[in-house]
C-alpha cells in the first residue's frame, strides 16, 4: 500500500516555489538535487517555471499519472484542492504543512475534514505536520532537510522532524548511509506500525531505527514488530517515559504499572531494542549495518594504552560481555611474535609505541582465537602512532575472519584519516570504548535472541474455560464489578491452580466449626465486595491455634473493618489452612487500553508497593518469558534458596504465571485481576494461591 510512497515514478510538488527561504522551494529543490529520475511537477499558480521546471497552476492542469503529491500550502487550501486530486488518481498524499491538531481544537477539526475527504477518494496520507520522506535508493529526497543523507542499509521512521533532520545532518557528516526515512508528523492516517511492517519487507532495509513518543493501536504494533523483528533488527528510541499521566487503579499490578513499563514490555516481548539516547539510536543502527553478529558475546580487546584497556574490561564485567579467555596457542603466539613489554592476555596491551605492524600481528592472532567472538580496537596517538595503517590492518582482519570487529581510535585531529578509512569500510569507530562493549553486548543479544526457540505455550488440558465464562457471566448479569477471594476462587480452580483449604462463616460460632474441621493453625480473613486490601483494614489475622483465639480474632476483624470502613458491606469471613512452608510471591494483571493486558510478577505481601521489585510481560507469556520474569526480580535468590534452604519450586511457579496470562487474554471482560499471595512450595511440592481479586470492566 505504501508503493507509490517510496517508489513514485512522478511527483507532484503543491506549494513548490524559487523563493529562497520557502518550505516549498527547499523540497522541490531537494528532490532535483538528490537526482530523482522520475518526472517532477511543481504545482504553483504564481509561476510558469521553477528550477527549469514547467510549473502547473493546479494539479487538474496535469494530464500525466501522478504517483505521489507533496502538499505545502496552507490547511484550508488543502482542503480546497483535495478533491481535485482525487479525480486525478492521486493515491498517495505527504502532507508536510502544519497548523493542524497539533496547534489546538481548530487545527484538529481541519485534520478531521481533511481525513474525510482523504478517505471519500481513498488518499492515504503521511502527516501533516511533517519534514518528508526519503528514498535514496531512486534519488527521492521529498523533505525540507538542509543535508543530504548519504545512501546505505538503514531506514529510519521518526515521530518529530526535527530529530530526522539532525540524523540527517549527522549522517552526512559520520558516513552513515540510509534507504529510507519517514517523518511521519501527526499520523492523521499512516502510523508508524504499517512503515515497520514496509520496511520490514523493504529489501533495500538491512536495519529500522526510529523516534517514537506513543503508538496509536499498541496490539497492532506488536504483532508487526514480532514479526519483522525475527528478519531486522528493530532500534527504538522511546520518550514521554513519565507515569505522571497514568490512570488511578486498585491493585498492586495497576498501582505498579504505567507508560514506560508497557513499552518496556511490549520492546521485550517483540525483541525491539532499546535506545536510550539519540547517540545510542545512532551507534546502534551503525554496527548493525555493516558488522555480522557475534556468535557468542566473548570479546577481545587490543590497545596501545592501558588505561582505555582496563575501561573497557570494567565495561564488560559491568554487562552481559565476558572477556575472552584465550587459548594456550593464542597465548604462545602472542608471547612469541610481541615485545616482551606487551602485556599478551586479554586486554592485550601492545603498548604506546606500537605502529600498524605490531596491530596486525595482534589482530591476526587473536582472530585466529576459535573463543574470540569479538575484537574491540582501541587506538590513542602517540607519536608513533600509525592511524591509517592500524585502520587497514583492521578492515584486512575484518574481511578475512568475518567477526564482529568495532573500534575505538580515541581523539580529533590525529586519527581522523583512520578514523574515516574505518568508516568508509564498514568499521564503525566510537570514541568511548565503553560505549564500544555496549554496542558489540547489544549485538551478542540479538544473536541469542535469534537463536532461541521459541518455547511451547502452557498445557490447556487444565484450563476448564467454560466454568470461569459462566462465574463472570454471572457477575456481569448483576452488575457486580469487583470480585474477592471466595468470589474468584472457583475462576482459579478452572484454571488449574491450588487452594487453601477454606470455608465460610458468617458468625464467630461458624468460625469456630470450621476451624476444628481444617485443622489448626488457621488464617481468617474479612469477606467484603468492597475491601480489597484487608491487611490495610484490620481485616487479617493469623497463625491462629485454638477456639478461643478465633473467637477474639472474628469479633476484632469485624471491629477493625467497622472503625475504618463505617459503611462497608462485610458477609463474614473467610477461614484457611495456614500454608507454613513457602515463599510468598505475587502474580497480577492490568489492562493498558493499547497494548491489553500486562503481567506482573514479584515477591508478594504488603511491601510489594514499597518494594517494587517486580517485573512485568505483555500477555499471554511463555516458558521463556515466565522463566526471566522471575530470574530477573533482585530477590530472585531467596526463591532459588540460600544459605542451605531447600530451592522454591519454578516449574510450578513458572507454570502458573502462564496459566494466569492465559487468563487474562480469554477473558478481556476482566480489567484486572491478582493473586496476592501465592505461596510457592518447596521444589516439587507446588503453588497454592492464598488470596486473589479481581475487577470487572463495567462496560462490558
Amino acid at each position: 500500500m505504501l508503493k507509490n510512497f517510496f517508489n513514485p515514478e512522478s511527483v507532484a510538488v503543491v506549494g513548490a516555489s524559487e523563493s529562497k527561504g520557502k518550505v516549498g522551494c527547499a523540497v522541490i529543490k531537494n528532490i532535483i538535487d538528490f537526482g530523482f529520475t522520475g518526472k517532477i511537477f511543481p504545482v504553483n499558480p504564481k509561476s510558469k517555471k521553477i528550477f527549469g521546471l514547467p510549473a502547473y497552476a493546479s494539479i487538474s492542469d496535469i494530464k500525466d499519472k501522478i504517483d505521489l503529491c507533496i502538499m505545502i500550502i496552507s490547511p484550508r487550501a488543502i482542503l480546497e484542492s483535495i478533491e481535485s486530486c482525487g479525480k486525478a488518481g492521486i493515491n498517495s498524499m505527504v502532507v508536510i504543512s502544519a497548523g493542524f491538531k497539533e496547534i489546538g481544537p481548530e487545527g484538529a477539526k481541519l485534520e478531521r475534514e481533511l481525513m474525510e475527504k482523504a478517505r471519500k477518494y481513498g488518499i492515504r496520507i503521511i502527516g501533516p505536520n511533517c519534514v518528508g520522506i526519503v528514498n535514496t535508493s531512486i534519488g527521492l529526497n521529498a523533505t525540507f532537510a538542509a543535508r543530504l543523507p548519504p545512501k546505505g542499509n538503514i531506514s529510519v521512521l521518526s515521530q518529530s522532524g526535527a530529530i530526522l533532520t539532525s540524523i540527517i545532518d549527522y549522517a552526512a557528516g559520520g558516513n552513515i548511509g540510509f534507504s529510507k526515512m519517514v517523518s511521519l508528523g501527526n499520523k492523521a492516517d499512516i502510523t508508524e506500525t504499517e512503515v515497520l511492517k514496509f520496511l520490514g519487507d523493504d529489501p533495500d532495509t538491512d536495519v529500522i531505527a526510529g523516534y517514537i513518543e506513543g503508538v496509536k493501536d499498541g496490539v497492532e504494533f506488536l504483532s508487526v514488530s514480532m514479526e519483522v523483528s525475527k528478519r531486522k533488527p528493530i532500534i527504538i528510541l522511546k520518550s514521554g517515559n513519565s507515569d505522571a499521566g497514568a490512570r488511578a487503579v486498585s491493585s498492586h499490578t495497576g498501582t505498579l504499572a504505567g507508560m514506560e513499563k508497557v513499552f518496556k514490555a511490549a520492546f521485550i516481548k517483540s525483541s525491539i531494542i532499546r535506545a536510550n539516547t539519540i547517540e545510542e539510536l545512532l551507534n546502534y543502527a551503525r554496527v548493525f549495518s555493516c558488522q555480522p553478529l557475534p556468535k557468542e558475546n566473548r570479546l577481545a580487546i587490543i590497545t596501545n594504552a592501558g588505561g582505555p584497556g582496563i575501561i573497557a574490561a570494567d565495561a564488560c564485567e559491568m554487562s552481559s560481555v565476558k572477556i575472552a579467555a584465550f587459548s594456550s596457542n593464542t597465548i604462545k603466539k602472542l608471547r612469541e611474535l610481541l615485545p616482551p613489554i606487551c602485556s599478551i592476555y586479554n586486554p592485550v596491551d601492545v603498548v604506546g609505541d606500537a605502529d600498524a605492524k605490531r596491530y596486525n600481528t595482534a589482530l591476526t592472532i587473536v582472530a585466529e582465537d576459535e573463543g574470540v567472538d569479538g575484537i574491540l580496537v582501541i587506538l590513542t596517538p602517540q607519536e608513533m602512532t600509525d592511524p591509517i595503517g592500524t585502520a587497514k590492518a583492521v578492515i584486512d582482519t575484518s574481511r578475512k575472519y568475518g567477526k564482529t570487529l568495532i573500534t575505538s581510535f580515541m581523539g580529533k585531529e590525529t586519527v581522523k584519516g583512520g578514523v574515516d578509512f574505518l568508516e568508509k569500510n564498514a568499521i564503525p569507530n566510537l570514541f568511548f570504548p565503553e560505549k564500544s562493549v555496549r554496542c558489540f553486548e547489544i549485538m551478542a543479544c540479538r544473536k541469542k535472541e535469534t537463536g532461541r526457540i521459541k518455547e511451547e505455550d502452557v498445557s490447556e488440558s487444565k484450563i476448564i474455560k467454560e466454568t470461569t465464562k459462566e462465574i463472570l457471566n454471572n457477575y456481569l448479569k448483576k452488575r457486580i464489578f469487583a470480585m474477592g477471594y471466595e468470589d474468584s476462587k472457583n475462576i482459579l480452580l478452572s484454571y488449574g491452580f491450588a487452594l487453601p483449604k477454606n470455608a465460610f462463616a458468617r458468625n464467630s460460632e461458624e468460625a469456630i466449626a470450621c476451624a476444628e474441621e481444617i485443622g489448626y493453625p488457621i488464617v481468617m480473613k474479612v469477606v467484603s465486595p468492597e475491601i480489597l486490601h484487608k491487611t490495610d483494614v484490620g481485616g487479617v489475622a493469623v497463625k491462629l491455634r485454638d477456639k478461643e483465639e478465633v473467637k477474639n480474632a472474628f469479633e476484632e476483624i469485624i471491629s477493625n473493618v467497622k472503625k475504618y470502613m463505617t459503611n462497608a458491606f462485610i458477609k463474614g469471613v473467610s477461614i484457611q489452612e495456614m500454608v507454613t512452608d513457602g515463599k510468598e510471591v505475587i502474580i497480577g494483571f492490568t489492562r493498558d487500553m493499547s497494548f491489553g493486558p500486562m503481567l506482573m510478577f514479584g515477591l508478594g505481601g504488603i511491601y510489594v508497593e514499597v518494594l517494587k521489585d517486580v517485573s512485568f510481560r505483555l500477555c499471554p507469556v511463555n516458558k521463556f518469558e515466565a522463566n526471566t520474569m522471575v530470574s530477573e526480580i533482585k530477590s530472585y535468590p531467596l526463591l532459588k534458596g540460600v544459605r542451605g534452604e531447600i530451592g522454591s519450586d519454578l516449574k510450578s511457579l513458572e507454570d502458573a504465571i502462564i496459566r494466569f496470562s492465559h487468563l487474562s487474554v480469554d477473558f478481556p471482560e476482566i480489567l484486572e485481576g491478582e493473586i496476592n499471595p501465592l505461596i510457592v512450595r518447596p521444589e516439587g511440592k507446588g503453588v497454592v494461591a492464598i488470596d486473589s481479586r479481581f475487577r470487572l470492566k463495567e462496560d462490558v
